[in-house]
């Protein structure tokens, strides 16, 4: 019996409060799949600014609120739209230092199929 496609999670990528500052700072390692969803959390007090380039503010995403993207909604493994494995996630203060709280990230990616 074949089965369809399979999701996989990565690791969770967090950071704490105390390492988050007015310069970007890198969010884990930069992604190892294609990912197909991705979900920003943001545990800390202050509003904070997510780049996938380390130099320009791509989201900006409010205290203790997340956002959710699924990139590739009822798509089979190789189609949609994904972020390329390789990517690296950066964030950064926007204008004030975080007291509490931590940012992390989720991700779901596609395996198998047939």
């Amino acid at each position: 019996m074949a089965f369809g496609t399979r999701v996989k999670f990565s690791e969770v990528r967090e950071v704490d409060f105390g390492d988050i500052s007015g310069t970007y700072t890198t969010v884990g390692v930069p992604l190892t799949d294609h990912t197909r969803l991705i979900d920003f959390n943001n545990g800390c007090n202050v509003e904070l600014y997510i780049s996938f380039d380390g130099v320009n503010n791509h989201l900006r995403i409010a205290a203790n609120s997340f956002k959710l993207f699924d990139l590739s909604a009822n798509k089979v493994r190789d189609d949609g739209l994904f972020i390329a494995s390789g990517t690296q996630i950066w964030i950064k203060e926007v204008s004030s230092s975080a007291g509490s709280g931590s940012f992390w990230v989720e991700t779901m990616y596609a395996e198998g199929g047939v």
